[in-house]
């Protein structure tokens, strides 16, 4: 009834704005444009990332999975400039994904009608000179778990799970221009600095304290097995002595002593075997 009315009153919409001066319908224009703007509207896809992050590089615990490809789209979307990593680029790291589930209701047998799926993804920006953050997103999902139609149901699973990751990607936008927000408040941003290594590469905190492990069990190993101590050159010279001296007063010892030391030192070494 609606569609009729508007339909009917059309020609005379059109015929009333036809007589409206050009320059009235700019200032509308104008004015309509202003108020969206002053309430904080803007189209999607269109968020205000920190200037900061806006060419970075995207590093990921799986380069090829989906939710990688649906964040490297929606930073170009975005205009975001998708480098190569290096020191002196802003850092995007994806930690971790994780999707669980539970159930909401129950069939009359007991088994699961519905069910809730769960994304956790976590994520870490780190700014050259300011320090890194770690972020975590989450979203939810519901779905009917018929058990009549298994094929359908894992190809509605599929489906939403594949929104899920989508989603989640548009929330780590939302998150960039929120940390642009708080940088420009002066807000205590960023947990710490970034850890850099000898090549000039940033480090994850999950790397730095791998290296730090290293580096205290080199220590260790070094103080439980030290190297053995030099032997400082007056000892030296005072050991070469002695043993000069012990061998002189070998050969002065007569002929008959030295073989009756021979059988003992033999007697001995037989011992010891």
């Amino acid at each position: 009834m609606i569609s009729s009315v508007l339909t009917k009153d059309e020609p005379l919409l059109r015929e009333y704005f036809s007589d409206v001066d050009p320059r009235l319908r700019l200032l509308i224009a104008f004015v309509i444009v202003s108020l969206l703007s002053g309430c904080g509207f803007h189209f999607r896809g269109d968020y205000l990332v920190p200037d900061e992050v806006g060419k970075l590089s995207v590093t990921s615990f799986d380069e090829y999975d989906q939710l990688t490809r649906d964040v490297k789209r929606e930073l170009r979307l975005n205009g975001i400039d998708i480098t190569a990593p290096a020191a002196s680029v802003s850092n995007l790291h994806l930690v971790s994904e994780s999707i669980s589930e539970r159930t909401l209701s129950l069939y009359q047998n007991s088994r699961a009608a519905e069910k809730e799926l769960t994304l956790r993804v976590r994520y870490r920006v780190v700014v050259p000179d300011q320090g890194m953050k770690t972020f975590t997103t989450q979203v939810n999902r519901s779905f009917l778990d018929n058990p009549l139609t298994a094929l359908a149901k894992s190809v509605e699973r599929e489906m939403i799970e594949d929104e899920m990751r989508k989603q989640a990607s548009r929330q780590i936008i939302r998150q960039l221009a929120r940390l642009r927000a708080d940088v420009l408040d002066d807000k205590e941003v960023f947990d710490d600095a970034p850890v850099v290594n000898e090549d000039g590469v940033m480090l994850s905190p999950e790397e730095a304290a791998a290296q730090d492990d290293q580096i205290s069990l080199q220590a260790e190993y070094e103080k439980n097995d030290p190297q053995q101590p030099q032997v400082a050159p007056e000892a030296q010279q005072s050991t070469d002595a002695t043993d000069e001296q012990t061998s002189s007063d070998a050969e002065k010892m007569p002929e008959a002593e030295q073989e009756q030391i021979a059988p003992e030192r033999s007697d001995t070494a037989e011992t010891q075997q």
